[in-house]
């Protein structure tokens, strides 16, 4: 029923006619608009399975796992759809990808962070095992604009910013298709010490994937604190002030995030865990605007005097890995800045 609706409703959206033969790729549709208003010609394709949190194994079919995709994403993030929505909207993309022989050039516009690299190495891989695709494929990748002191994505980017990028698409060379493979195996796998001996290993043809695989990598419970570093992050606004849920989720992505790749439905279930747990970190709430404070253990946590593991039990993805229990597999130690095998 759900493929029966993606052939239906094409999920290729028009952006100016003058091109029918070129497509634009894109992990949302924050640029849509913006492309249309610049006057780039073609066709737009999001793709926008968020591959930075949920299940990723490879024992599944590819419908079984977007099906498994879809119940987490629906039952976690917030105001996001209930799991046939999401299914439906997985399926869609996952049709529209398997069509692309109708463009003779393809070009995939992503930035630096995690969200968008995790997905650009999906494409690629799977792009990878299409010989007939591989000529027409071009990417457009950035991780800074001139003028903008913190840039966090291409949506920040008014129509005609995004037209001085139009031009600037180089094609996508065999080394980088083998890079994503290795990448996307290891990222898929659920295994970070894999992972991170591949990100010693490849030679960096793919510019941002390894600071934005040492991001996701650092999203693994810490050996000093049991948080992983968005955790810490949001302990840390809120002790520096931000009272509600949607100003400490402003405060990760204007000031505190290395590296931010979250959207607003991605960061509640991290914050939401928080408060969740049988011994919270945090104060009850359940909107964006409602106050939010540390609890005498939030405190004890950001002042280094606790672990988060001793108090509460982990239900959380980390990449393709789940996190469950008190005794995850795998750490991360800040002393050595790399993932390390858990207790256990």
């Amino acid at each position: 029923m759900a493929q029966a609706a993606a052939l239906d409703a094409s999920p290729f959206r028009p952006l100016n006619p003058a091109d029918d033969a070129l497509l634009h790729v894109r992990c949302g549709s924050d640029i849509y608009e913006g492309l249309r208003e610049a006057g780039i010609p073609g066709s737009f394709l999001e793709v926008s399975d968020p591959l930075c949190q949920g299940p990723l194994s490879p024992m599944h079919a590819p419908g079984a796992l977007r099906r498994h995709r879809a119940d987490v994403i629906a039952s976690t993030y917030k105001d996001i759809g209930n799991a046939d929505q999401v299914f439906e909207k997985l399926e869609a993309e996952a049709w529209g990808l398997k069509h692309l022989d109708r463009y003779t050039r393809i070009v995939l516009w992503f930035e630096h962070d995690l969200y968008d690299q995790a997905i650009l190495l999906r494409l690629l891989a799977d792009f990878g095992k299409r010989p007939a695709l591989q000529d027409r494929l071009y990417l457009i990748a950035i991780d800074g604009f001139a003028g903008i002191d913190r840039f966090i994505g291409l949506g920040q980017l008014a129509p005609d910013q995004l037209a001085q990028l139009w031009g600037r698409e180089a094609a996508i060379t065999q080394a980088q298709f083998d890079e994503a493979a290795v990448l996307w195996a290891r990222y898929s796998s659920g295994d970070p010490l894999a992972l991170q001996d591949s990100l010693q290993a490849v030679g960096g043809t793919l510019p941002f994937a390894r600071a934005a695989l040492r991001r996701h990598l650092q999203e693994l419970p810490w050996i000093d604190s049991g948080l992983g570093l968005t955790e810490q992050l949001a302990l840390t606004a809120i002790a520096e002030g931000a009272a509600t849920p949607g100003r400490v989720f402003g405060r990760l992505m204007r000031d505190l995030d290395p590296q931010p790749y979250l959207g607003d439905a991605m960061f509640w279930p991290i914050l939401a865990g928080l408060a969740k747990a049988p011994a919270p970190a945090v104060t009850a709430f359940s909107e964006w605007r409602d106050p939010i404070e540390l609890t005498d253990l939030g405190r004890r946590l950001l002042d280094g005097q606790g672990n988060w593991l001793d108090q509460g039990r982990l239900d959380r993805w980390v990449g393709g890995l789940h996190l469950v229990g008190q005794h995850p597999p795998y750490l991360w130690d800040p002393a050595r800045s790399r993932a390390v095998p858990g207790p256990g």
